[in-house]
């Protein structure tokens, strides 16, 4: 998407087989204007498909391609149509090369335009017929058939922030917040549109301060609530992510990254904001970060995500980028299913009744982990402010006591890493490979599909990437073997994080800070 105009396009790719990411080369250019030629002419395959009206420009190469001249200005004064409507005759064509059949053309724009009403519906349908047909009567050498129909294999279309919004509902999220800030901002909006079903609270707050103090509120009283930002947001949320910390209350965070400092590019793709993360927030606390590397991780890290915050009472950012948040993607219905079915809401120590005697909020135990009284219960009360505090709650400045509470807060990482703590996926056959390519979040499925490409070669994926368990961590690195990270930032940050928590550094690096996602080809290059 783009904010202050210009080119605008979008990729697709499509298989029988599991698609790890976006080929690189196209086989299939539709060109609504000339523009579009001349950014993506360089990434046409031979015996490449061109779609183009003659009438707007004549596309000349020295390549070998397949001109498909169709006459969409002509169709629209035929059908008395709007310019926008080259859309519509261009799916047609588009579905007729991939062998799609028209009938699943007709289902997709009712879907699409059901809201619009039924004339609306027809108007689409006519012009995406005229492009259908007129690939079918005048190209048909040209169709090749892509995708097998089986009809008995669900499959649901999501975007990474859809996912986010899924894995919300499955998690029991009752109250959400944000303020729109691409790449985020569909979560609010799917959110708000699922509202009646779900029976959650979706607030549309005037800034981010007030999103994640409405959502601590929220939280306090007992509703499981998470908030939505890119990095600009999320660093006006980081001093109440402090209070979060020392009052232990629990919070779930989606921060969807793109390309800093300041404003950078907002709608292009980045991996620069983990350090950000980890270390967000003053002063010394635990909290946990998760980075999903694509869809179905998305929804199942998400709904873990509220378990873990509630469990060990501290804020839990589950990470995203542009990359992933608005890239679409499909799941079988089977794995939704899976997902849903075997998660369980896990509120940890959270306590409806007190048993006679003193209620201590922040009570000192052997795992860090207080119980947590929902406000309500009749002579029950403690406080929750951003001081240090007794274990009842009221402020203190003792140094026992600030030590003690420190000591208690940090023990919970330790049980967190102990009982909820996820070994990094390790894609191969570890012992055997020679080339081990290392990587964390979105960057998951460049690296599967450049490991089906070189032998010998395993994937070592990261989606709890912090804290890490030493232990756990440094069993999967041999010094015989020949690492590669692949980050998309410039300074290689989960390499310094791997370096910082488990002494383990990585030489050699593939990093992409331009905006655009890492491609196979430059995994590739660098490999090789």
């Amino acid at each position: 998407s783009l904010i202050r105009g210009g080119h605008n396009s979008y990729k697709l790719t499509l298989s029988n087989e599991k698609v790890y990411c976006l080929q690189e080369n196209i086989n299939i250019l539709v060109c609504l204007n000339e523009e579009t030629w001349k950014f993506h002419q360089t990434q046409l395959e031979d015996n490449a498909v061109v779609v183009f009206d003659s009438e707007i420009f004549k596309p000349q190469s020295s390549k070998k391609l397949q001109m498909l001249d169709i006459p969409t200005g002509k169709m629209l004064k035929e059908l008395n149509g709007q310019v926008v409507m080259k859309n519509t005759i261009a799916l047609g064509a588009s579905c007729a090369l991939l062998g799609i059949n028209f009938q699943d053309v007709n289902m997709l724009l009712s879907e699409t335009f059901e809201k619009k009403g039924k004339e609306v519906v027809d108007y689409n349908r006519q012009f995406a017929k005229r492009g259908y047909d007129y690939v079918i009567d005048r190209y048909k050498a040209l169709i090749q058939p892509v995708l097998s129909q089986n009809k008995n294999n669900k499959q649901l279309l999501l975007t990474g922030n859809e996912a986010f919004a899924l894995g919300a509902v499955i998690g029991d999220c009752r109250f959400y917040a944000a303020y729109p800030m691409t790449p985020s901002s569909s979560v609010l909006t799917v959110l708000a549109d699922w509202q009646r079903k779900t029976q959650m609270v979706v607030r549309h707050s005037e800034d981010e301060i007030a999103v994640v103090s409405s959502a601590l509120g929220a939280s306090f009283a007992g509703a499981r609530s998470a908030v939505g930002s890119s990095g600009g947001g999320f660093a006006l949320m980081v001093e109440s992510l402090s209070f979060s910390g020392i009052a232990e209350i629990p919070l779930v965070v989606f921060l969807s990254q793109r390309p800093g400092p300041a404003t950078g590019m907002p709608t292009w793709t980045e991996q620069g904001d983990l350090l950000f993360a980890v270390n967000a927030g003053h002063g010394e606390f635990p909290k946990i970060v998760l980075a999903a590397g694509d869809i179905e991780e998305m929804i199942f890290l998400t709904a873990k995500a509220f378990n873990l915050a509630e469990i060990y009472q501290l804020p839990v950012i589950v990470m995203s980028d542009m990359y992933l948040s608005e890239s679409h993607a499909t799941i079988t219905q089977s794995i939704l299913d899976n997902i849903k079915n075997n998660y369980k809401v896990n509120r940890g120590k959270t306590i409806d009744f007190v048993n006679e005697g003193k209620y201590s909020r922040y009570q000192i135990t052997e795992d860090g982990i207080s119980p947590r009284l929902i406000p309500g219960l009749k002579d029950y009360y403690y406080q929750a402010n951003s001081y240090e505090h007794l274990q009842d709650g009221h402020t203190t400045e003792d140094s026992n006591e600030r030590i003690a509470q420190v000591k208690k807060r940090t023990v919970k990482i330790n049980t967190y890493l102990k009982n909820d703590f996820s070994t990094p996926l390790v894609y191969g056959n570890l012992e055997r490979a020679k080339i081990v390519l290392v990587g964390w979040g979105s960057i998951k499925g460049i690296l599967l599909e450049t490991q089906k490409q070189i032998p010998d070669c395993a994937v070592i994926h990261f989606n709890h990437v912090y804290p890490l368990d030493k232990e756990k961590v440094i069993k999967l690195f041999n010094q015989d073997k020949r690492y590669v990270l692949v980050e998309n930032n410039s300074t290689g940050q989960f390499g310094k994080l791997l370096q910082m928590e488990i002494g383990i550094e990585i030489k050699e690096k593939v990093l992409r800070y331009d905006g655009r996602p890492i491609t196979v080809k430059e995994v590739m290059v660098k490999v090789k």
